[in-house]
């Protein structure tokens, strides 16, 4: 089942192509990671099922029905993106930057609730951030100005969360702390997952569903011990590698032979 489809679409920006007949079914209920080298495509692919970019060819379709065509608000509604570097506004309260995921709830006749309250401090407690709602966003770490971000999305409620490089420019013990708080979400909440990463032995750890890319092409995709071998790694990033069974998880560890 899914919610959420690419059906043949090119994607591309001012007459470049990027992506090219390319078709994604997003499972429901788990995590899909998207890898790949850089510029293949990856992120063009996620704002297009963001709605974001509209395809110069194919659909993208939630629920069926192509998403190009649905209100912004009802899609905001089934669909929050947290973008590779989000913007907050200068001295906004972390509070404040999570009750902004609930815009998509708002309306005329509709002002802020009670349930709106609960769902912002439920998101507060599920990333572990309400200790930190009266502080600036700028006054954070890394790692928790990313788990603030997280917030926000899950304080707008959605089923479906599309999460673009969620680990950037964060060291490997925020980028864990990030990553299996999204498991947790989607394990706890039942949130459906999509997210890009680089880093190809967190994507295993975290992943229920692999999408490996290269030149606007899906090349592979399955369950991460299927997806990741050598010749996929050879066939998407131009590597050698051993792939061995990570010695804490079992999932697929990529051991980069030496060159020369």
């Amino acid at each position: 089942m899914s919610r959420l489809e690419a059906r043949d679409v090119t994607l591309g920006y001012g007459g470049r192509t990027v992506v090219e007949d390319l078709s994604l079914a997003v499972p429901d209920g788990r995590v899909t990671v998207i890898i790949g080298p850089n510029a293949c495509g990856k992120s063009t692919l996620l704002r297009a099922l963001a709605r974001l970019l509209a395809p110069s060819a194919g659909a993208v379709t939630l629920d069926g029905k192509a998403i190009a065509r649905q209100p912004t608000r009802e899609v905001a509604r089934v669909l929050g993106l947290l973008p590779q570097t989000p913007i907050a506004p200068e001295g906004i309260a972390v509070a404040d930057l999570v009750a902004r995921g609930r815009s998509p709830h708002q309306g005329a006749f509709r002002q802020w609730s009670v349930a709106d309250e609960a769902a912002v401090e439920a998101a507060l407690a599920a990333t572990g951030t309400a200790d930190l709602a009266g502080l600036r966003v700028e006054e954070l770490s890394g790692g928790q100005r990313q788990r603030v971000w997280i917030a926000m999305a899950l304080a707008q409620d959605t089923p479906l969360l599309l999460l673009d490089e969620p680990t950037t420019f964060l060291d490997l013990r925020h980028q864990i702390e990030v990553l299996s708080l999204v498991r947790r979400l989607n394990r706890d909440l039942g949130r459906t997952v999509v997210m890009v990463l680089h880093d190809i032995g967190l994507a295993c750890r975290y992943a229920d569903h692999l999408v490996a890319m290269r030149e606007g092409q899906i090349l592979a995709m399955g369950a991460p011990g299927e997806v990741v071998t050598s010749d996929t790694i050879r066939r998407v990033f131009d590597l050698e590698a051993r792939v061995i069974p990570d010695p804490e998880t079992g999932t697929p560890l990529v051991i980069p032979l030496r060159e020369g």
